[in-house]
């Protein structure tokens, strides 16, 4: 007999007595019984299995062979049987079916339109007579066990009608949990035992509901003040999706019982004011003065500031007796881009509190809108990096204030698939889509989240959804796109008026005692906005707790910026010899073998450092000083052109070993980490990583430059102007493989251009660095200014191995610093160059074509040619660069560079050398540019075509051939 059979056609008494049988059997060993039966019980759901096992224990005594061991007989076809007993069995089976439908599709019918406008279709897995049970079966008993026992109070036994209610008030009524698709049975075991065991409705106490009220009456009483008060104004308000905000308290005081001591928030706009006075306490004051025209900063700090539904705070705040810092990060009108920057910086507070493990005592909650979590990719990015080991931080809870319409977009035309937070299945992350206007409903389910993430380090998503009463902002007139909309908001009552109503009903407070709270409120608004008139910040918080002892730099301060970064030789030495060591008992590449031997060389002969071994020491030496360091990137480890090998792998068993972390006994730990397939998320994680700890040195590696196209917000949001737009410092680093070598247009140039066209008001450091020991003090400089800016790195490939880019031990020693201008060296394979005063042509450049330069200018024993190196582009060292070009008062001034004319450092530099040689008295008016003409791709796709490229611009450059 089929096992489909006896499940489907031929459940009888004797049949399922021979199942029973068979189920034991295989219970204890699969192998024991028919392949066909095995692969049925092994495809039972759980809840059907149960069924089965009670549903026959409570139906028939068990037989002999049950406890004998004896085989089992299948019955004769036709045999006698219980009638009943078969029936009941039949019963269980389809109860449970209807029981675990509930579970997975009960969402699809729960009412979440506070509107009422998206009327849920009838869903057939949802339908008992899908099961077999007809209206007139409605009333039957059926035996269901322990399946639902919560629900109906512990009965074994009940109509389907009851089942179905009781399942209805749990899966289909203003709360749609999605949780099912998990493949972690303790995780949706935990959410089905949560959901159906809680009874929440009949728990909240007065003490809760009035809470409840307060919060909605802040959050409503604020957006309604402003709505008076300054009429037209944006502010993108909450107005519809007021609940969140005692749904954030909710998470926070869950959070702060259970031991969290910082939660990080990140957002966008909608709500963002409500949040900032409402739940991270700023001053109402504050806000205000910023609405009448003044700065969230105080007048003597510098910084272009921002729109103040752009800003961020921080405060610490006291929770049943216990501290919490609550943070809400600043965010650009890119909506979604904070989020991988709330993840990073959490990353950062839990690595530096030495919660490494759970990652339970700092948490991010990320808000969203419900067009942007389905629309933007750096969502997914965020959500896919949740459990990795480089990124995890214990679960985010992401909240999506739905408003069920994306500026003007209709949810249909908005995403596919039936939700807008479909994208959080990816990682199967469990989705508690709620509706906003059931406030309790709303509060258990924040609680919920909260615990689900404390109890499993997992991601979560809580959709709240609700409404937006105006526009996209207050200016707009949303009936032009979404009219019956916005009739049904006309008539609908707000949050507070709801819950307020209920309340009164319910006995719990009065009329008078909802119209003096909201008066109270009121009353403290006007006398805030009043006293905003004359309100001063008298404070910036950027250089407070991690950050204290740092200054702002002063205009021309950051180009002077070289301090001493030389350290002892013998530290160096004592660094060299953990980097060329492994365990006794590890087994080592070959070709790694020999390159450590090579490395080996060097420190023994104080000569030839490369460009990996230049990096190994700067990284070494910081942490020597007790400076962690954090590098990632894709395929960091080892390093795109396997220079780095900073983690090696034992070739029998797998095991890393990175020596830098091995080189003293006290030393801090660098952490390398091969990333994820993505640059926007990690880069956005990396610089929140930065945000938080001053004296950590944070690196991203793209794979090639030009990969960072991928993460422009990220850089022309964040890292070039977050500090004068909100006033956060970052040191980041970014890494960028850079140089024409013929391996075409993807991997050629990291678009030097753009972020030399970022610059402005000292912001950052932008480097094409030609020597290890440059690169070196270029990383050490990082963290021994007294303020922080991000450095952009044009870092090379092929001159991670030329034998000419390589630098001594002492370029590394006592005295020395990072040198922004390098000028011309005494080579000794040039015999008899010019005196300077006879130099006829300086070629200035950058990078890696320096090389190309002075090979030529060799070949052809070139006397009275002179080649400067530009090792900073900006700030611009115009004072160093005015003292080389002193030295050649007769010569000619070429800029050459390899990048094409619209690319590269030639329209940044133009002006500036001009004005470096004014400075130097110099008779050259401005220099004149030699390289690839300008292009619509960055470099041509074709070796020889290259090849042919390059020589022609290094002759010309030079001279030897005449040049337009």
């Amino acid at each position: 007999m089929a096992a489909s059979d006896v499940l489907t056609t031929a459940l009888n008494g004797a049949n399922i007595a021979y199942l029973a049988d068979l189920y034991a059997r295989w219970a204890q060993d699969p192998k024991s019984v028919d392949p066909s039966f095995d692969t049925l019980f092994g495809s039972l759901e759980d809840d059907e299995a149960a069924v089965l096992k009670d549903a026959v224990g409570a139906s028939w005594a068990p037989r002999a062979s049950i406890i004998t061991g004896e085989e089992p007989v299948a019955p004769a076809k036709g045999a006698a049987g219980s009638a009943a007993g078969g029936l009941a069995a039949t019963d269980s089976l389809a109860i449970a079916r209807l029981i675990r439908a509930f579970r997975v599709y009960g969402h699809q019918e729960a009412q979440l339109d506070p509107l009422g406008l998206r009327v849920p279709h009838a869903t057939p897995e949802l339908d008992p007579a899908t099961y077999g049970f007809g209206p007139k079966d409605l009333g039957r008993e059926v035996f269901i066990g322990t399946l639902i026992a919560p629900l109906l109070k512990g009965r074994t036994t009940a109509k389907v009608s009851e089942v179905v209610e009781a399942l209805r008030a749990v899966y289909c009524d203003t709360i749609g949990a999605e949780y099912l698709y998990a493949r972690n049975a303790e995780q949706r075991e935990w959410l089905r035992t949560r959901l159906e065991g809680d009874q929440w409705r009949t728990t909240v106490t007065v003490d809760e509901q009035k809470a409840i009220l307060k919060n909605l009456t802040e959050a409503e009483g604020f957006e309604s003040f402003c709505q008076k008060r300054y009429v037209g104004a944006k502010r993108f308000g909450l107005e519809g999706g007021e609940i969140s905000i005692p749904s954030l308290h909710a998470i926070i005081d869950q959070a702060a019982a259970q031991g969290v001591r910082s939660v990080t928030i990140g957002m966008a706009h909608r709500g963002r004011l409500n949040t900032l006075v409402n739940v991270v306490r700023k001053p109402y004051v504050a806000i205000f003065n910023e609405f009448a025209g003044g700065s969230f900063k105080p007048d003597d700090v510098a910084g272009s500031g921002d729109v103040k539904y752009h800003l961020g705070s921080s405060t610490d705040v006291e929770v049943g007796g216990k501290s919490v810092h609550i943070a809400l990060q600043p965010n650009p009108s890119h909506l979604e881009a904070v989020d991988p920057v709330v993840c990073g910086k959490v990353r950062a507070i839990q690595d530096d509190s030495g919660d490494t493990e759970t990652r339970s005592s700092h948490m991010g909650i990320v808000i969203h809108g419900d067009a942007a979590f389905a629309g933007q990719g750096v969502v997914y990015e965020t959500l896919s990096m949740s459990q990795l080991p480089g990124y995890r931080t214990g679960g985010t809870i992401h909240m999506v204030v739905n408003n069920q319409v994306g500026f003007t977009t209709d949810p249909k035309n908005g995403h596919s698939g039936v939700y807008g937070t479909d994208v959080a299945k990816a990682i199967e992350a469990p989705v508690l889509h709620v509706n906003g206007d059931d406030a309790e409903a709303v509060i258990y389910v924040s609680r919920l989240a909260q615990d689900y993430r404390q109890a499993f380090a997992s991601d979560i998503v809580l959709d709240i959804v609700c409404y937006r009463r105006h526009g996209h902002n207050e200016t707009d007139e949303p009936a032009f796109t979404q009219p019956v909309m916005y009739k049904a908001i006309a008539d609908h009552e707000t949050p507070h008026t709801l819950y307020a109503k209920r309340l009164v009903q319910a006995g719990v407070v009065t009329e008078d005692d909802v119209k003096s709270q909201w008066d109270a409120f009121f009353q403290k608004l006007d006398e805030d906005y009043k006293a905003a008139q004359s309100y001063k910040v008298n404070k910036a918080d950027w250089l407070e707790g991690g950050w204290a002892g740092l200054i702002a730099p002063t205009t021309g301060k950051v180009e002077s910026a070289y301090p001493e970064t030389g350290v002892a030789l013998e530290t160096l030495q004592k660094i060299g010899s953990a980097i060329t060591k492994v365990p006794g008992d590890f087994d080592l590449n070959s070709k790694i073998a020999r390159q450590l031997k090579a490395k080996a060389g060097m420190f023994s002969s104080g000569e030839g450092f490369d460009w990996a071994t230049g990096e190994a020491m700067g990284f070494g030496s910081l942490l020597l000083e007790n400076h962690r360091v954090r590098l990632s990137g894709e395929d960091c480890q080892r390093g795109t052109f396997s220079q780095r090998h900073a983690t090696l792998i034992d070739q029998t068993n797998q095991t890393p070993f990175t020596p830098l972390n091995h080189i003293d006994g006290d030393q801090a730990k660098i952490e390398i980490w091969n990333s994820f397939l993505s640059e926007y998320g990690v880069l956005g994680f990396e610089y929140g990583y930065s945000l938080r700890n001053p004296k950590t040195l944070v690196l991203w590696e793209a794979q090639f430059g030009d990969f960072a196209n991928c993460a422009q917000v990220i850089i022309d949001q964040f890292i070039a102007s977050g500090e004068t737009k909100w006033l956060r410092m970052s040191g980041l680093v970014m890494l960028l493989p850079h140089g024409y070598e013929g391996q075409g247009p993807e991997h050629s140039s990291a678009r030097l251009e753009r972020y030399l066209q970022l610059c402005a008001e000292d912001n950052m450091f932008v480097c094409n660095i030609t020597t290890p020991a440059n690169y070196f003090h270029a990383l050490r400089r990082q963290l021994k200014l007294e303020y922080r800016k991000p450095l952009i790195v044009m870092e090379p490939k092929s001159l991670l191995r030329h034998k000419l880019a390589i630098s001594a031990l002492s370029d590394f020693g006592p005295g020395t610093r990072f040198q922004p201008v390098l000028a011309d060296v005494n080579d000794p394979q040039e015999d008899g160059m010019v005196a300077d005063a006879s130099i006829k042509r300086v070629v200035i450049c950058s990078g890696k074509v320096y090389y190309d330069l002075l090979a030529a200018r060799r070949e052809n024993k070139l006397k009275d040619v002179a080649i400067l190196r530009l090792e900073q582009l900006y700030p611009f060292p115009e004072a160093a660069l005015a003292v080389e070009l002193k030295r050649y008062p007769e010569a000619e001034i070429i800029w050459c560079q390899e990048e094409t004319e619209n690319g590269g450092a030639w329209h940044f530099v133009d002006r500036r050398i001009e004005n470096a040689l004014q400075a130097a008295q110099h008779k050259a008016g401005r220099p004149r540019y030699v390289g690839r003409a300008a292009a619509a791709s960055p470099a041509t796709g074709l070796a020889r075509i290259h090849a042919a490229e390059q020589a022609n611009l290094v002759e010309r450059a030079l001279g030897l051939k005449k040049t337009d």
